[in-house]
């Protein structure tokens, strides 16, 4: 006999597995770090916007089948972004993922870190379980030209783009805009979408949304 779960059961049950797969995710996912050391010039709207791009990212990571292992670096608790993801994202201080005052470039080995970037010449072909991601906490890097860029350099770190110009096209838009900076959730939706379809198409097409003015490159549209 097949005993019904009841709905709060249910509910209960699957708080439970969400919290296993991030706690297993930390010993055997894939590792992301998000670099905050660079929000002191921010403006307090940026630091909203930010903290919500945070919370967005942290609730696409908890639907995954495959979540990664996030770590939040160059974060202090008593900062004005601290403030505000507590301010903004309900039930934050209970996220499950790392938080700390180090630089992502001192906590793991120098090798293992890949910083994405729009800068960099290379594409990311893959996600790999030896490498640590790292996403710069801005909020809008086309006003502070490659600065993640420039400070991957500085540590010689690997830098990585995401692959969409080698599957996506632009398109014809009212505005003739055309942008390949992303949010940190989107870069993540493609990340996590990647990890777990390894297709390119499928993941670009979950996080570049048409308003940036880019699609698939076999899409009639």
């Amino acid at each position: 006999m097949v005993l019904g779960i009841c709905p709060q059961h249910s509910k209960r049950f699957l708080r439970a597995l969400t919290k296993e797969k991030l706690l297993e995710a930390k010993h055997s996912g894939p590792r992301l770090c998000i670099d905050l050391s660079m929000t002191h010039h921010m403006s307090k709207k940026e630091l909203s916007r930010l903290a919500g791009q945070i919370r967005r990212l942290y609730g696409s990571n908890k639907k995954a089948d495959r979540p990664f292992w996030i770590c939040l670096t160059g974060f202090t608790t008593d900062s004005p972004l601290y403030e505000e993801c507590l301010r903004m994202n309900d039930g934050f201080s209970g996220y499950l993922l790392d938080i700390t005052e180090e630089d992502c470039f001192s906590l793991f080995p120098l090798e293992t870190l890949v910083y994405l970037t729009p800068d960099s010449e290379h594409a990311l072909e893959d996600v790999d379980l030896n490498k640590v991601y790292i996403l710069g906490g801005l909020v809008d890097e086309s006003i502070q030209k490659k600065v993640t860029f420039q400070k991957a350099q500085e540590y010689s770190v690997k830098t990585a783009r995401l692959p969409i110009q080698e599957y996506m096209v632009r398109c014809q838009n009212g505005k003739n805009y055309h942008s390949k900076i992303l949010a940190i959730n989107q870069v993540f939706d493609i990340l996590s979408t990647y990890f777990d379809t390894h297709n390119w198409p499928e993941a670009l097409k979950k996080g570049v949304s048409s308003g940036k003015g880019y699609v698939l490159r076999n899409s009639v549209e």
